[in-house]
């Protein structure tokens, strides 16, 4: 019997480790940018550590709204998600520097900005909230759709109830420019939409495609007003629990995952306006003069975005080629 109980001991301490379960949850669906980011992370770290990990996707707010799922990755409760930056600003304030309307010229700009030195400053202020972030992900630009009509020029916008994310930055913008901006948790949109609470609501042709909006909005404006990226982040009990080694695996599937929203984004964008059009949207884009009118309408906000962020945090960032 001794022997026996000597072969079974022999035999568990050879056994592999039970791969550990991550639960990753998300607010799009699977074949959105966050679900392609998702997948290239989850891809990526089978690749380099096997199956140490598997993974559990809760895409369409399977695990509730982003502001939820944050707080399940302080408690330990949920492992990992990729969440919007107007979310995030209730946990790093700083990060609504980035969402102030017309900062950030084009994507090549934005990118450079995040993976350089102010995005990377950002990235380390959220050990001290109770997250752990591993990269900047992206939605892209926002735009603006509606029922009500076109918006051509900042009266346009006057009274439109429009739901915007719980970005201080972003309300103070829209109240700036006449609207009735509506913060609301994005399972609560369409629902919204369809009933006639708001008039409409703002995001990027990424969300504004995957989301099906053309079926509850008539009018879509490409005005750019706000870039809009995401952020990869892991709850620091995960995070606290991995080796070097898994923790540069993390790292890595974090950049694949990056490089695949990234690109999602912009084909989304050259095919998106397209595929809203043969929906039955209406478009319209403003030319630079329009959005030179609504940059000029912004600028008692923009004296108020100096003080709360400092003229040399908006300097760092402009000056960036």
């Amino acid at each position: 019997m001794k022997h026996a109980y000597a072969a079974l001991f022999c035999a568990a301490l050879a056994a592999p480790a039970a791969a550990q379960e991550i639960k990753i949850g998300y607010a799009l669906a699977e074949d959105s940018h966050y679900g392609a980011g998702a997948k290239a992370f989850e891809d990526s770290l089978k690749a380099s550590l096997g199956d140490q990990f598997t993974f559990r996707h809760f895409p369409s707010s399977g695990l509730g709204g982003e502001r939820e799922v944050l707080e399940g990755l302080q408690l330990g409760t949920v492992e990992m998600t990729i969440a919007s930056d107007g979310t995030l600003t209730n946990f790093v304030p700083e990060v609504g520097v980035l969402g102030i309307p017309f900062l950030l010229r084009d994507k090549d700009h934005a990118r450079k900005v995040l993976d350089g030195e102010v995005g990377q400053e950002m990235l380390a202020r959220f050990d001290d909230a109770g997250l752990h972030a591993l990269a900047w992900g992206e939605q892209g630009f926002r735009h603006i759709t509606s029922n009500r009509g076109a918006v051509e020029a900042p009266a346009d916008l006057d009274g439109l109830k429009i739901r915007t994310m719980e970005n201080p930055v972003h309300i103070e913008a829209f109240r700036a420019l006449g609207a009735a901006p509506t913060p609301m948790a994005w399972p609560e949109v369409i629902g919204a939409l369809q009933q006639g609470a708001i008039d409409g609501q703002e995001n990027p042709l990424s969300v504004i495609v995957s989301a099906k909006l053309n079926e509850v909005q008539k009018f879509l404006t490409l005005d750019g007003h706000v870039y809009s990226s995401t952020i990869i982040l892991v709850s620091p009990s995960l995070w606290g629990g991995l080796d070097d080694a898994q923790k540069a695996a993390f790292e890595k599937a974090a950049d694949d995952a990056v490089v695949a929203m990234r690109a999602f984004v912009d084909d989304v964008d050259q095919s998106g306006v397209e595929a809203m059009k043969a929906a039955g949207m209406q478009v319209n884009e403003l030319t630079p003069d329009q959005k030179t009118a609504f940059r000029e309408a912004l600028a008692e906000p923009y004296k108020a975005y100096e003080a709360q962020f400092g003229k040399e945090l908006m300097d760092r960032i402009q000056a960036v080629e």
